[in-house]
Order: structure tokens, then sequence, then C-alpha cells
């Protein structure tokens, strides 16, 4: 590695620490130095590019460097960077508040704002135990949530997230809730629409609900798709029967849209397809493009209402420093006028039909397995004997141009909306290469 790469690497390995990486495997394949992006290509310092075909964690949108979205970042650094939200307002947060329960689904009219989407569920599970509080049912305070399920990896979060991984060596700081089984055939199985799947499933969170409502202040779900389960797809009747059964036994459905919302699902956010609304709706990675710390919490006017009071002990008591970042608000004020303007759920409809074309050679490759796509998410799995093929995976991909991430062996595509047929095309190239190297042949 030359030059200014190899420079910016040794300082990193001797500075960063990185997230979700085990530091000693830098030893072997050191962290990929980034120059520039510029729409769905990143670029080193030598030149080199590869697609980006993960959106950066599942974050960008419209792709790297969009000159709307920096425009709007440098305007809005002229007038106001950051203010505290504590007794002041400004217009980016107001604006951006507005449109948000305009555009979600209906009676989710009040805001409140966080850095990522691990805090956004951390406010979610804290509003809905000191709702019942100060309804005066202190009981029910536990939460429910799916078999193999993902809510972020702070202390909250991971309380109500099924991944071992991420779970086990920090068990003991974590408080014990609900799993409740995820509406498939069995544990890991990643079908797509499943409809006896979803009324099986629906009917063990029936009786959990019989016997435990007492007890239970939620229900959080990640609609239409588990993402860090390996892109797990089920069937949107699940959605409809947890609304009714939140509903039936006194129960806040909390939707998780951190991952799924915004267009990754081929509607604005996953609860559309059920036809459902939460009492709170979590939001974060794409809406700010990718390009700032931002999420969010929308709730409906029964929750405001029970913090609504003269007595402070009875407000919503969670803040940090950066709530309702002006600039990040900007930015994501921003997203929502390319979505306004470039009718991008219909364009990204008629991209997915010829990505689903030039894709159709890997998905009958004999390697490949349960390949599916909801919106603009591709996954499938690779038959393979390799212990370490998730690394072995992103490093075979990355020489394909083409940054991916497997999930142990499940390989997806998640691209930013400005990618097109050529972009794509290595995607399934690097894909192909995978399928060829590393998997076995049925």
């Amino acid at each position: 590695m030359p030059g200014a790469n190899r420079d910016l690497v040794d300082r990193s390995l001797a500075a960063v620490w990185h997230p979700c990486t085990q530091m000693k495997a830098h030893e072997r394949f050191p962290p990929v130095p980034v120059a520039r992006g510029n729409g769905a290509w990143l670029e080193d310092f030598e030149g080199h590019r590869f697609v980006d075909g993960v959106s950066s964690w599942w974050v960008n949108l419209f792709g790297h460097s969009h000159p709307a979205i920096n425009a709007a970042i440098a305007d809005q650094l002229g007038k106001l960077e950051h203010a505290m939200l504590a007794g002041f307002t400004h217009e980016p947060v107001v604006e951006l508040s507005e449109r948000l329960a305009k555009l979600a689904p209906p009676g989710l009219g009040h805001a409140f704002y966080a850095s990522d989407g691990a805090s956004a569920t951390e406010i979610a599970l804290k509003m809905a135990c000191h709702f019942w509080a100060n309804r005066g049912r202190p009981a029910k305070n536990r939460v429910v949530h799916l078999e193999g399920s993902y809510h972020g990896e702070t202390i909250g979060a991971l309380s109500v997230t099924d991944v071992p991984l991420f779970r086990v060596a920090y068990a003991a700081l974590l408080r014990r809730n609900i799993v409740t089984p995820f509406p498939s055939r069995h544990a890991g199985n990643k079908e797509f629409q499943c409809e006896p799947c979803a009324v099986e499933a629906a009917g063990a969170l029936a009786k959990l609900l019989e016997e435990k409502s007492h007890e239970i202040a939620a229900i959080i779900v990640e609609p239409m798709v588990q993402g860090a389960s390996g892109m797990r797809m089920y069937h949107p009747l699940y959605l409809r029967r947890v609304r009714e059964l939140a509903t039936a036994h006194d129960v806040l459905l909390i939707a998780d849209e951190i991952a799924t919302g915004f267009g990754r699902t081929g509607t604005m956010f996953g609860c559309e397809q059920a036809g459902i609304a939460p009492d709170l709706f979590c939001l974060s990675k794409g809406i700010t493009g990718g390009y700032l710390p931002l999420s969010c919490v929308l709730a409906t006017d029964e929750v405001y209402a029970a913090f609504y009071d003269d007595a402070t002990a009875r407000a919503f008591l969670h803040s940090h420093s950066y709530t309702g970042n002006a600039l990040a608000c900007r930015a994501a004020c921003a997203v929502l006028d390319l979505f306004e303007e470039g009718r991008v759920l219909e364009a990204n409809r008629e991209k997915a039909k010829r990505f689903d074309a030039i894709a159709a050679p890997l998905a009958i490759h004999p390697a490949v397995h349960e390949w599916r796509r909801l919106g603009m998410i591709w996954a499938f799995e690779v038959a393979t004997d390799s212990p370490a093929f998730a690394q072995q995976a992103f490093e075979l991909a990355m020489r394909h141009h083409a940054l991916l991430r497997p999930i142990g062996n499940t390989v997806y595509f998640m691209p930013t909306y400005a990618t097109d047929d050529e972009a794509f095309a290595v995607l399934v190239g690097a894909g192909t290469a995978i399928a060829d190297t590393l998997g076995q042949r049925g």
C-alpha cells in the first residue's frame, strides 16, 4: 500500500479504535483509507474507486457529496450551527418536526431528537415505561422484542436486542425483557412473504400478551425486515396483527424504522406496507442523507399528554447536548426536499426492476440460496464451510471494487439511490466472485 494511503492507515491503527472490529485482524487486512466520495463511489488517496454497496452502514441515501445537501449545510453554517434545545428553538428543528409529522403514519405529531439510532431506541423505551408510570401503572415496565431483533448497542437498546454477538459480553448489565417468535418457519430462516409464519408468530404473541400484558409497557419491532440478523424479511400481515394485539392489550407499539425508513423497503416507511401507525416511531440513519448524526422519536398525542404537567418529575427526562442540532436538521430538510422534488420512490421502483435483471444470473448461482429483495434491499445466503466467510467476502469484494459487509453467510446490497446500472453491476460482479470463490455449489 503506497504513499498517502499507507501513512493514513498507520496513523489510524495507532490512534483510532474502530467500531465492531477486532483490531488484531487489521494486522492482516488494514482499514481502507477513504479520500473522497462522489455519488455511489468512494475513492482512496491513490485513486482506486469502489461502489458503496452498503450505503456506509445504511445511512447514505442520495450518494456522497450531494450538491443540494452540501449547499443546505453551507447555508446553515452562515446562520446557526447549534443552540441548546432546552428553553430555545430554531427554524430547522421546527420545520423538520412539522414535515416529519406530515410524512409519518397518522397521529405522530411530537418529535424528540437525539443523535443516533441506539439513542432513539433508548428514548422510546424510556418514554414507554415513563408513560405507564405517569398513568399510574408502574408495573408495566417490560418490553417485548422479536427473536433475532437488533435495536442498537447501548444498554437499553441491547436489552431488546437478540443477537448474541452483541449481547453476551454485556449480559451482566442488561435488563431481562421478553422475546417473542419471529414470523419464520424456523430459527434462522429468511423466507420472504410467508403468510402462515405471520399467523403462527402472531398467535404466539397473542398468548404472551394474554398472560403478561399487566407487566408489559411496549413491543418493539423492525418493520418488514430485520437488518442485523441477516436481512430477514417477513409478511406485512404480522405487523397488522401486532398493531391489533398491542391495542387490545393496552401495550404501546414501537416501530424501529432506523434502518427501514426513507424508502429502503420500497415505501417511505416500512409500516406503510401494513397500513399501520405505531405509538412511538424511531428514525435515524438516512434521515440526514448520511451527512450528520441525527435521530428522532415521533410520539402520539396520547403519549405526549401523559408527560404534560406542572411537575418536573412527570416531564420526559432525557437530553443530550446536541439535541436537535441545527446543521443536522437542515441536512434532513434538504433530504426531504429531494424526496419531494425527485419522484424518488417511483424512480427506485423502476431502478429495482432493472437491477433485478442485472442480478438474475447471480440469483440462480448454485452456491446462492434464499435470494430475496424488498424495495432497495437485496440479500442472499452463500453456502460455505468457511468460518471466516464474512471477512473473506469483504476482502474479496474490495478487490472487485465493491464495499460489501456480509452478516454471517448473508451477502446483501443496500446501495445508495445514486447507484446506476453500471455501479450495480459492479456489486453483482463482486457477489458472483464471492459465490464462485467461497461458496459450495449445491
